[in-house]
């Protein structure tokens, strides 16, 4: 009986410190990629930017799927799936967060916006899986993204007349499209395809869909070889595409969307902490309030979480 219950306790401790590293992977290479996302743009368009990206990281993702020996045959609708979680995910919904960038947008305002990620999924996850999120997770979130409008709030002030909205409206539509492509992956998980295979077919899907639009609409195809820019989208390729995405979205299946999104309610901290380093962010004190009530909703929406399924 001792031992039954050590057993199952030491399984429990496991399981919550697998998710708890993947949420500490996902926050800080996610919260990083935003500053890198702004080298890319100032050497390239915004489309060839996004397809050097995913066009990189799909190859390798299809030879670690070949190299494992996990290639499967999949069936055209599942394909379908896997081009539809492309263009949400790895597709226009980057295009549309590099095209704000360009347009003057801070690297830490924007990823305030993204982490408006955690409500959608939450009404997306109602909508397709009728699944309702627990309360403590919303007052959790709700908690976290006041803390987060204290931490922008004199910053969303300053743009006003400053033209800065459009860009602000394309950033809320690419959240709802990673929100869409979310769904997509916890659909194909729910088919038993791996976060890897579906990871690899969809940035495929992702980057030739940007190809194509690149050969028609955008300027003649052009690398740059600078060390800025070659350097950030090594660092956006392996770690914030196959990296962070094969950790969030393992997340997402493990957890559920509500709760593997709080992350995105996190890292927007660790964004401002590298906008004080690099883009002159101002601490205050009423962000400094914010940052300390984001807090408190991450310790609240943990210490509430009922006990994890094992069976995952």
């Amino acid at each position: 009986m001792t031992i039954g219950l050590t057993s199952t306790h030491c399984l429990k401790a496991v399981f919550v410190m697998y998710n708890f590293s993947l949420y500490l992977l996902t926050i800080a290479i996610w919260g990083s990629t935003w500053i890198m996302a702004r080298y890319q743009i100032d050497s390239t368009t915004a489309l060839q930017s996004v397809f050097f990206r995913y066009a990189i990281a799909a190859m390798i993702l299809q030879g670690l799927i070949s190299a494992t020996r996990a290639r499967n045959r999949h069936s055209a609708y599942i394909h379908w799936q896997f081009f539809l979680m492309g263009s949400f995910l790895f597709c226009w919904n980057y295009v549309l967060f590099y095209t704000a960038t360009a347009w003057g947008l801070t690297t830490g305002l924007i990823a305030l916006i993204f982490s408006l990620i955690i409500t959608m999924n939450m009404a997306n996850n109602a909508i397709f899986f009728g699944e309702r999120p627990e309360r403590s997770t919303l007052i959790g979130a709700a908690i976290g993204l006041l803390g987060l409008t204290l931490v922008f709030a004199e910053d969303l002030a300053d743009l006003q007349g400053q033209g800065k909205f459009p860009a602000i409206l394309l950033c809320i539509a690419a959240t709802y499209l990673a929100s869409l492509g979310n769904m997509m992956s916890k659909t194909l998980q729910r088919q038993g395809i791996s976060v890897t295979g579906a990871n690899g077919w969809g940035m495929t899907y992702g980057a030739l869909t940007l190809l194509v639009i690149v050969l028609l609409f955008d300027q003649p195809v052009r690398f740059p070889t600078s060390l800025t820019f070659l350097s950030s989208l090594a660092f956006l390729v392996i770690f914030g595409s196959v990296i962070a995405f094969w950790s969030y979205l393992t997340l997402l299946g493990r957890v559920g969307a509500d709760k593997a999104a709080y992350a995105m309610v996190v890292f927007p901290i660790w964004s401002l902490i590298i906008s004080w380093m690099f883009e002159g962010f101002e601490w205050t004190p009423v962000k400094i309030i914010g940052v300390g009530i984001i807090l408190v909703g991450n310790l609240f929406i943990i210490g509430r979480r009922p006990a994890p399924n094992l069976s995952r």
